[in-house]
């Protein structure tokens, strides 16, 4: 029986290894396939890697392109930085010129006005002394003629010889401080 069942088995196909007519059919359907997919699936696939590869080398030249327009905006950025900065730096000195020369004009206008103010002042004081002594003058010409009339005892009361006595008077009076006035 052992025996038997040795060539039941030994007919029986293996589990293992498939059968022949299955291993032809399996090679002409891989080889359909490959020749389906060499004739169709694999130009479309070229195709898209040439695409993917074209958008790829466009997208660096356009990169590029960018950056090399960025560079230059950056120049040209960079140059009109440094003009305004020039320019800024020639205002700012035009400015201070401006200040300057605003400056000493008011400065001389100040300097004119105050001297404008003194020289009315030291007239003003002019116009005062010489009222002040006009007034001494008449204030000590009247008390002149009454210390006068006292002493000589007789009224100095004509005016033209009041007036004469009187000018004589204040004439040697400033005939005196005149002279006092030169030896200092």
């Amino acid at each position: 029986m052992l025996n038997k069942a040795m060539i039941l088995a030994a007919e029986e196909p293996s589990p293992v290894l498939p059968h022949v007519g299955e291993m032809i059919l399996g090679l002409v359907a891989f080889l359909i396939l490959v020749w389906v997919l060499w004739k169709y699936a694999v130009p479309r696939f070229e195709k898209l890697y040439e695409e993917r590869a074209a958008k790829i080398e466009g997208g660096i030249e356009k990169a590029e392109k960018a950056q090399a327009e960025a560079e230059q905006a950056l120049e040209q950025y960079k140059a009109q930085l440094a003009e305004a900065r020039s320019e800024a730096a020639k205002i700012r000195d035009d400015a201070r010129l401006e200040a300057e020369t605003i400056k000493a004009e008011l400065r001389t206008e100040a300097e004119q006005e105050a001297s404008r103010i003194v020289a009315q002042g030291e007239a003003q004081l002019q116009q005062q002394r010489a009222q002040l002594v006009a007034e001494l003058r008449a204030d000590l010409g009247r008390n002149s003629v009454a210390l006068a009339s006292r002493i000589v005892g007789e009224s100095l009361e004509d005016e033209a010889r009041r007036r004469g006595t009187v000018d004589r008077f204040l004439a040697e009076l400033d005939a005196g401080a005149d002279g006092a006035g030169a030896r200092n």
